[in-house]
């Protein structure tokens, strides 16, 4: 599924404003609260990085020794 910068745009404008309803491209949709629609902004962030090659690191682990065993 490819994504658009517009719907992108439209979406970060909706949660900067505090909106749930979002119109981009003629369509309309209605995200159930802003935790919803951040996190698709998420995902879409996220795929649109993945494919222009800017893949973000899933997880990341770090370990300290103190010398002792």
């Amino acid at each position: 599924m490819s994504f658009s910068q517009a719907e992108l745009d439209a979406l970060r404008r909706a949660y900067a404003a505090g909106a749930l309803v979002v119109e981009y491209d003629g369509r309309r949709l209605t995200y159930g609260n802003a935790a919803d629609l951040l996190a698709r902004i998420r995902f879409i962030e996220g795929q649109m990085a993945s494919g222009a090659g800017n893949s973000r690191p899933v997880a990341g682990k770090a370990s300290f020794s103190r010398g002792r065993t």
